[in-house]
C-alpha cells in the first residue's frame, strides 16, 4: 500500500497533463519538461545587455556605448577570475591542512606549543618502509619555472566628448545596473599634498562613503574622475603647477592600483543600514556569483581604512576644448598638393569637434572600420583619431595617459538627437515636466514642430542637452507660477510659443475639446501669420477671461 502511494506520488500530471518523464543521465542532455532550461541558471550580463540599457537612458553615442559596455563587462570578468582564483587557492589551502591533519597523532594538539613528536598511522595500516638517504640534488636547470596563474591587467576608461553629450550619464546609469559602488570626484578642486585644496586621496574617500565604509564592496567599485582636462599642465614656466601636473603625478600609482589609507568619519544616523550579503546581488550583476563576501562596514572617529584600488575602475571624463585643433594638425601634414584633402579651420568659438567631407582623411587615421557610405557627407569626430601624442601635447602627462588605456570620443548632438533626448528615454525631459504639471492636476502637451524649436534653441546655447532645460524653464516659467490652483487645466505649447510669439495656451476643463482639436492641428512651417495672430487673441481673451473669473 506504501509503495503504491509513492509511486503516485512519483506520477505527476502538472506538466500539460502528461505524466513526469525528466530522465537524467550524466553526461547526456536532460529530458522530459526540464529538458528546455537553462542549464546554468540566470543569464549572465552581456555586453550587449549593457549596451541594450543605455540605449533606454542615452541618446545616441553608439560607439561610445559599445565601447564602454565592452570593457566594463571585461573589468568585471576580471573581477570574477581573480575571486576564482583566489577561491581555489584557498581551497587548495585547506585541502593540504585536513591531509596533513590526517596524520597527526590524536593528542597533537591539545597544548599550545607542542611540538609534532609522533606520527599516527590509523589502526590496520602498515608503517611505510624506512626511507633512502636522500639523493644528492640535481644540478639547477637553466630555464626558470614560475607557475603564476596567468594575471589580466586592469583597463581604465578616458571618454572625451563636449559638454551634454551623456558621458557622466552613462557611467551613472551603468553603475546604477551593476549595484556597485559609485563616485564622482571633481578634478577641479584637486591640488598636490600640502596646499589649500583636495587631496587625491579623496577620490577614493567618497567611494567609500558610497559603500557605507565597506571596504570589500569599495574595492570593486567605480571611481568617476569628471573634468580630467583641467588638470592638464599650465603653460607656464615660473612657479609650481599645484593644480596641474602635481595633481597627475599624485594620481599615478591610484589608478594603477596601491594601497591607499583613508580616515574614517562616522556615518550618517540618518541613513539606513543595508547589509549587504553575497546572496543581495542582483542576478544580472557581474558580481552575483563571484561569491564576494560583503559586510557592513562601520566607521569610528579617528578609525583608518586601508583601501587598494587594484580592481577599482577608473573612468575619466573631460570636454578637452582645443584637442580637436592638435589632432587635425597632426592628422593633415602632407595634405599638400593637388588631390590633397582640404581641412577647414575649426571655429575657435565652436565646441563641436565633427568634420564634414574629410572621408578620406579620417579613414585613414580612424581606429575602426568605416563601411561604405552613401553620396551623402559623413560626419566624422576628430576625438576619434586622438592619440597619446595629443593628450600630452594638450597638458596630460604620458605617464597618466599609458594608465588609461581605453580612449573614446563623444560627438556633440544635433538637432535630431536633441528632440530625441526629450522624448525618447525613459527619464525623457518632456516626460518629467508633464509629470511635474500632472501632480498640479494638469495636462501639459508639447506639438511636434514645438519640440523641434526647442532643440533649435538649445544648439544654438552649445551646452549640448543641458540646454534643454534651461530653454524649458524659460517657456515654462510664468504658467507653473499662475496655473497652479486656478480654473486652468490643459497646458498647450505650439511652434509660436516655443518661438515665444505668443504665451501658452491655456484652456478649461469645459475647452477640452478645443484642446484636442488645436493639438491635433500641425502648426508648421506652412503656418500664417494671420493664424498666429487669431492663436494670440483667443490666447488674450482666455487669460482675460480667466483673471475675471479669480477676482
Amino acid at each position: 500500500m506504501n509503495i503504491a502511494r509513492r509511486l503516485s506520488a512519483i506520477n505527476r500530471t502538472d506538466f500539460d497533463h502528461r505524466p513526469f518523464t525528466g530522465i537524467y543521465e550524466t553526461g547526456q542532455p536532460v529530458n522530459g519538461p526540464l529538458g528546455a532550461t537553462s542549464s546554468v541558471g540566470v543569464p549572465r550580463i552581456t555586453p550587449k545587455m549593457l549596451k541594450d540599457h543605455l540605449d533606454r537612458f542615452v541618446v545616441g553615442q553608439d560607439r561610445a556605448k559599445k565601447v564602454l559596455s565592452t570593457a566594463v563587462y571585461n573589468h568585471y570578468q576580471r573581477i570574477q577570475e581573480l575571486e576564482r582564483q583566489r577561491q581555489e587557492q584557498e581551497s587548495l589551502r585547506l585541502q593540504a591542512a585536513r591531509r596533513e591533519m590526517s596524520h597527526r597523532h590524536p593528542i597533537e594538539g591539545e597544548f599550545p606549543g607542542q611540538q609534532t613528536t609522533v606520527t599516527y598511522y590509523p589502526p590496520g595500516s602498515q608503517a611505510p618502509a624506512p626511507a633512502p638517504a636522500p639523493a644528492p640534488a640535481p644540478p639547477p636547470s637553466n630555464t626558470l619555472d614560475d607557475d603564476t596563474p596567468l594575471t589580466i591587467d586592469k583597463t581604465n576608461i578616458l571618454l572625451l566628448g563636449p559638454s551634454g553629450v551623456g558621458k557622466t550619464l552613462m557611467v551613472k546609469t551603468l553603475s546604477r545596473v551593476l549595484d556597485v559602488p559609485f563616485s564622482i570626484s571633481d578634478c577641479t578642486p584637486l591640488t598636490a599634498s600640502g596646499y589649500v585644496g583636495e587631496d587625491v586621496e579623496v577620490v577614493v574617500q567618497r567611494l567609500l562613503v558610497a559603500a557605507n565604509y565597506d571596504v570589500e564592496r569599495a574595492e570593486h567599485g567605480i571611481i568617476c574622475l569628471d573634468e580630467i582636462d583641467k588638470l592638464a599642465s599650465a603653460k607656464v614656466s615660473s612657479g609650481k603647477d599645484v593644480g596641474g601636473e602635481s595633481v597627475q603625478q599624485s594620481l599615478l600609482k591610484i589608478v594603477e592600483g596601491t594601497t591607499v589609507q583613508v580616515p574614517g568619519r562616522p556615518p550618517d544616523r540618518s541613513t539606513p543600514n543595508r547589509p549587504h550579503t553575497p546572496t543581495s546581488w542582483p542576478p544580472s550583476s557581474p558580481l552575483s556569483a563571484s561569491g564576494v563576501s560583503s559586510q557592513q562596514g562601520t566607521a569610528s572617529k579617528g578609525e583608518t581604512f586601508h583601501v587598494r584600488t587594484d580592481n577599482i575602475l577608473f573612468i575619466c571624463t573631460g570636454a578637452f576644448i582645443g584637442l580637436n585643433k592638435i589632432v587635425l594638425e597632426r592628422a593633415s601634414k602632407g595634405s599638400i598638393g593637388f588631390g590633397a584633402s582640404v581641412r577647414a579651420v575649426p571655429n575657435t568659438s565652436s565646441h563641436s569637434t565633427t568634420v564634414k567631407g574629410a572621408a578620406l582623411l579620417f579613414k585613414k587615421h580612424l581606429p575602426y572600420f568605416v563601411p561604405a557610405a552613401a553620396s551623402s557627407e559623413t560626419e566624422f569626430n576628430t576625438l576619434d583619431l586622438v592619440e597619446p601624442s595629443d593628450l600630452q601635447k594638450f597638458g596630460m602627462i604620458p605617464e597618466l595617459m599609458g594608465r588609461i588605456q581605453v580612449h573614446c570620443a563623444l560627438s556633440s548632438l544635433d538637432e535630431d538627437a536633441l528632440v530625441r533626448v526629450l522624448t525618447e528615454p525613459r527619464n525623457a525631459l518632456l516626460r518629467q515636466y508633464e509629470q511635474l504639471f500632472h501632480l498640479s492636476g494638469l495636462e501639459l502637451r508639447f506639438t511636434p514642430a514645438a519640440m523641434r524649436e526647442v532643440a533649435k534653441s538649445a544648439m544654438d546655447m552649445g551646452t549640448g542637452a543641458r540646454g534643454l532645460r534651461t530653454i524649458m524653464e524659460k517657456l515654462l516659467g510664468e504658467t507653473m507660477f499662475e496655473v497652479p490652483g486656478s480654473s486652468i487645466k490643459h497646458v498647450l505649447v505650439n511652434k509660436a510659443v516655443a518661438q515665444r510669439k505668443i504665451a501658452p495656451m491655456y484652456f478649461t476643463r469645459a475647452q477640452i475639446a478645443e484642446f484636442r482639436s488645436m493639438l491635433q492641428v500641425d502648426d508648421g512651417d506652412g503656418e500664417s501669420p494671420g493664424e498666429q495672430e487669431v492663436a494670440a487673441s483667443a490666447h488674450v481673451e482666455e487669460y482675460g477671461t480667466r483673471r475675471s473669473a479669480a477676482g
